[in-house]
């Protein structure tokens, strides 16, 4: 009872009570405190439970979640071609893709000097021209890959005229190159000569394999390359199945599809060596002086009978009591000049159902086809690389280009070698020829081919498909993956997500409904 209030009096019709009234005292601190749900232990802990829990879900997403580093394979490939060498240097994804590695070019370096052929003299210096470019592939390729990164050395037409020639110079340039590259940190492989066939089939893969038409299975495109030695020509057709040429064949397994290709290589069929060819033919006489028709008019050039034939293309026409030299006259005829060409195409025999020249088989010409190498060179610099224009118009501006007075050339590109320059005519004039009359492009299919230089950032050209075919025999590094398996961070997470469900429910615990007793009134 409250002594300081007084009684309260409820009448009743039968009864009067008094009736004190009930007195409530404020709780003290203490007794707020003990009440307190947040400051008993087992909310405590539940706290710091749920703190934990919580800091462990987002730690394990974020870990299981980050972007893994990519793992890259690096390889090298020096292309010794006959009148100058190249480096290239690739870059694959160490988890290959359908057995066959993604390869892209990440840089290239070009030699300093003529092809290693030409070092027949003097070996030692075909070794030394490769260091300075060998010094940037050590800048390119992380250091730490340095040790695995194969380095090929591929040698094509060049060398090969030269090991027909000398064997023994040959083996002296190769014993030089290797020397080098034996004392470069990269692992190297070998350094050989690839044959014509090889060049032409790895060719077509680059051309196919940067179109990405071998992953999609799609229509392939023919591949046409033009060195300075030699000419390769390489497609599928659906009429050609190996059976009336084997030496024509090449199989090639890619992407998981199988593709039968029709190649040919054509020595001393590159621009260089055709020329000789050529000039050999006006100079069968041995005469003092020539008439060239496939030289600009007021060209003059006085050239060496010994240098002109001392290739093997052409070493066993050379003119018996011939002067030293003879002296070389353009006249520039664009149909003379064409009629000169087709002399060193021999289009009469063939004992084939069908032949491009010198009685080499070739099934019909089949799809599109993409032009590199020396094709693209010359007739980019002619301003001939858009085949959507005709055939004959083609015909007409090379025509006109070959009419222009050397002065007004020499004038208009005045930053070009005089070597290079001076043979344009020709060079473009030999193209269409060996096109048109060699391969049968006709004035329909000429606007087949494409002439290309580089595709997606890559050359084109044989080394991209040679090291494309060699990271089939590297073994894939196991890709990084994340911390958990898929199964084990779903089931860590949902563990983690009831966990903390649970928590909150109990957390909520002085919330829930009690059953309270009310003072009853008697």
């Amino acid at each position: 009872m409250c002594p300081h209030l007084p009684p309260l009096f409820f009448f009743n019709p039968t009864l009067l009570l008094p009736v004190w009234p009930v007195c409530f005292f404020p709780p003290t601190l203490s007794e707020m405190k003990e009440k307190n749900p947040w400051h008993t232990p087992v909310t405590i802990i539940i706290s710091v439970i749920g703190v934990i829990a919580i800091v462990a879900l987002v730690t394990v997403a974020v870990l299981q979640n980050r972007p893994l580093p990519k793992k890259y394979k690096y390889g090298i490939v020096l292309d010794a071609g006959s009148s100058h060498t190249a480096l290239y240097i690739y870059e694959w994804p160490a988890e290959k893709d359908n057995n066959t590695g993604r390869v892209q070019q990440k840089h290239s370096c070009k030699v300093k000097g003529p092809g290693i052929s030409s070092y027949a003299s003097a070996p030692l210096k075909a070794g030394e021209s490769l260091r300075e470019c060998m010094q940037e592939a050590k800048q390119w390729v992380p250091e730490k890959r340095h040790h695995e990164t194969p380095l090929y050395l591929g040698a094509t037409a060049g060398m090969r005229l030269l090991n027909m020639e000398n064997s023994a110079a040959s083996e002296k340039v190769f014993g030089a190159v290797e020397e080098t590259l034996q004392k470069s940190p990269f692992s190297f492989q070998g350094a050989r000569i690839l044959s014509g066939q090889e060049e032409g089939a790895f060719g077509w893969v680059t051309v196919n394999y940067l179109d990405d038409r071998l992953k999609q299975g799609l229509e392939t495109t023919g591949a046409l390359d033009l060195g300075g030695a030699s000419t390769q020509i390489s497609f599928v057709s659906d009429q050609f199945d190996g059976s009336e040429s084997l030496n024509n064949s090449v199989t090639f397994r890619l992407y998981g599809n199988d593709y039968n290709l029709y190649t040919h290589s054509f020595l001393c069929y590159g621009k260089d060596q055709a020329l000789r060819l050529t000039l050999a033919h006006q100079t069968q006489s041995g005469p003092e002086s020539i008439l060239d028709p496939c030289f600009n008019t007021g060209y003059t050039s006085t050239r060496n009978y010994s240098v002109l034939y001392d290739s093997p293309c052409v070493s066993d026409r050379k003119p018996q009591n011939a002067p030293q030299t003879f002296t070389q006259q353009g006249v520039g005829n664009f149909q003379e000049c064409q009629e000169v060409v087709k002399k060193i195409f021999n289009f009469t025999h063939c004992k084939y159902t069908r032949c491009s020249f010198n009685g080499v088989f070739q099934p019909l010409l089949q799809g599109p086809f993409g032009a590199f190498s020396a094709y693209y060179f010359v007739m980019n610099f002619l301003n001939l690389t858009d085949t959507s224009i005709s055939l004959d118009t083609v015909k007409a501006k090379l025509e006109r280009y070959c009419a222009t007075p050397w002065s007004q050339v020499t004038q208009q590109h005045p930053d070009t070698k005089v070597k290079y320059l001076a043979e344009y005519c020709f060079s473009g004039t030999y193209i269409l020829t060996l096109l048109t009359n060699g391969y049968n492009f006709t004035s329909e299919t000429y606007s087949d081919i494409k002439f290309i230089k580089k595709i997606k950032g890559s050359d084109a050209g044989w080394t991209l498909g040679y090291m494309l075919n060699l990271t089939n025999m590297i073994p894939a590094e196991a890709p990084d993956t994340p911390p958990l398996p898929h199964a084990g961070y779903v089931s860590i997470v949902t563990v983690m997500a009831l966990l903390l469900f649970i928590l909150f429910i109990i957390s909520l615990r002085p919330l829930w409904p009690r059953c309270s007793k009310q003072p009853q009134i008697i």
